[in-house]
């Protein structure tokens, strides 16, 4: 009981997080945890190196989104098989031995699941997310699968370490998809997170034929099957590259990152 709330008031965690968390861990079942690598502010700085890989993120989760070495492709990752949608070619499966600069990552266990009867806008999408949350203050992953009249996304092209990201996401390949069935992967993410990660809805869909995807930038579709699960537990691994230890990150990225995830021509 000491080294229990010894624990608590180093993290600050309330009694019922700090006991659920420690029995996960110890028994080895399923807690809700957010696994980020790096941060979105080394992405607006240029900092693209590979720093972890895909293997590596296998073990901490089956849904989730990032990006590649250089940038080099969007990352979707459904069902614990993770993705890679090129700006020019193929979509493939990643190896493990691909790398990873920046990834979001969670073991899925979805803790409802609705229908969405009408969807016409990535706007509205974000809208009808939001009246699922109960909070403005934990994260969130979501699922939707379906059949979508409409899908736009991107990806960005491959890109020197160094360019910024603004400066990426002008070089970018856009795609459009019609009466396609697929699945959408992403998380929600407070506003108070917004140095570390994209405030708000960041979202990456991948056609169920798998050969198209990318980063979200427009949707529409009727009857969508929407899951999603609050997360209440964030951990991060921090790259520990010469680049990144070096690197400034004191700037607030959220307006050059809400430019980048935005961006359309």
């Amino acid at each position: 009981m000491n080294a229990l709330k010894a624990r608590m008031r180093a993290t600050g965690e309330p009694l019922d997080h700090a006991v659920t968390s420690l029995l996960a861990e110890q028994l080895q079942i399923p807690h809700a945890t957010l696994f980020q690598v790096s941060t979105s502010a080394a992405l607006v700085e240029g900092l693209y190196q590979g720093v972890v890989t895909v293997g590596e993120l296998k073990r901490h989760g089956d849904l989730g989104l990032g990006t590649f070495a250089d940038l080099d492709g969007e990352m979707v990752a459904v069902d614990g098989r993770f993705w890679r949608v090129p700006a020019a070619g193929a979509v493939r499966e990643a190896t493990d031995s691909d790398l990873v600069p920046f990834a979001i990552v969670t073991t899925f266990h979805p803790d409802r699941s609705i229908e969405l009867a009408n969807v016409n806008s990535f706007q509205d999408l974000g809208a009808q997310l939001d009246a699922l949350r109960n909070s403005n203050n934990l994260f969130f992953a979501v699922r939707i699968d379906g059949n979508f009249s409409h899908a736009h996304t991107r990806a960005i092209t491959a890109t020197e370490t160094g360019a910024g990201l603004v400066d990426a996401a002008s070089g970018q390949a856009e795609f459009d998809f019609h009466d396609i069935a697929g699945t959408i992967a992403g998380f929600w993410t407070p506003q108070y997170a917004k140095t570390i990660n994209i405030s708000g809805w960041h979202l990456h869909f991948l056609t169920a034929d798998r050969l198209g995807g990318g980063h979200l930038l427009d949707i529409a579709g009727r009857a969508l099957t929407v899951q999603i699960e609050h997360l209440d537990d964030f951990r991060m691994a921090i790259p520990e590259s010469p680049e990144f230890l070096k690197a400034d990150l004191t700037h607030d990225p959220s307006k050059a990152l809400d430019k980048a995830e935005r961006l359309a021509h």
